[in-house]
């Protein structure tokens, strides 16, 4: 007899890729703390296996190379990020992207480890031959084409006037957004991040909504 697979008892044979997934994603999270911590130049392989509770043969099974673990912390960032943002498969323009911005700060706050990754490896990617290089120029690309298309989206709907400087504050908005970021890290009890990028927010819908 065959049950639906949500009674079916749970087989040995599954547990092994389970328990390797767990470990994975236990091993994500060290390589995160530390390079919160240090930064990627200073985090070793040896350290996050000794964190993650495994031999660091055990850790080179599931990432062969630093490049490799640093791509996978990247990537979940990424991923983690996208959904929240993008997650019901509507992409917000016009100022609803602006206020997007707003909410992944706040939700920022709750994952400082996370704050701290972003803004060590992006401080060390501009390096040419940093392994994380090619990310940081995606990252910014990507970033700048969703806020250009979003401002560009309220000005044909007219919900942001047509000689607004969209260069400029797609650029502002990036660079405001990241070094609140940074002062936030250092000293989050007098910089509050959440406040000061609404109130730049609101700073360019007063000076640009229609």
């Amino acid at each position: 007899m065959s049950f639906p697979s949500q009674y079916a008892v749970e087989t040995r044979k599954r547990r092994p890729r389970r328990a390797a997934e767990e470990t994975r994603q236990q091993a994500i999270h060290v390589a995160v703390a530390l390079i919160a911590e240090v930064g990627y130049h200073k985090m070793t392989l040896s350290e996050v296996a000794a964190r993650t509770g495994i031999s660091q043969s055990g850790l080179l099974h599931h990432f062969p190379s630093r490049p490799a673990l640093l791509t996978a912390v990247l990537e979940q960032r990424e991923r983690e990020d996208s959904e929240f943002l993008f997650g019901d498969g509507e992409v917000s323009l016009g100022w609803a992207a602006y206020d997007a911005l707003i909410s992944l700060a706040a939700r920022n706050t709750t994952r400082p480890e996370w704050v701290g990754v972003f803004v060590r490896v992006a401080a060390e990617a501009s390096e040419a031959d940093h392994p994380a290089h090619e990310w940081i120029v995606q990252h910014y690309a990507s970033t700048r084409r969703w806020l250009t298309e979003a401002t560009e989206h309220g000005i044909t709907t007219g919900e942001i006037r047509p000689d607004a400087p969209v260069n400029l504050i797609v650029g502002n908005t990036i660079a405001v957004q990241d070094g609140l970021q940074q002062q936030w890290l250092v000293t989050p009890k007098d910089v509050p991040l959440v406040r000061n990028l609404r109130e730049h927010v609101q700073t360019l819908k007063t000076a640009w909504a229609v």
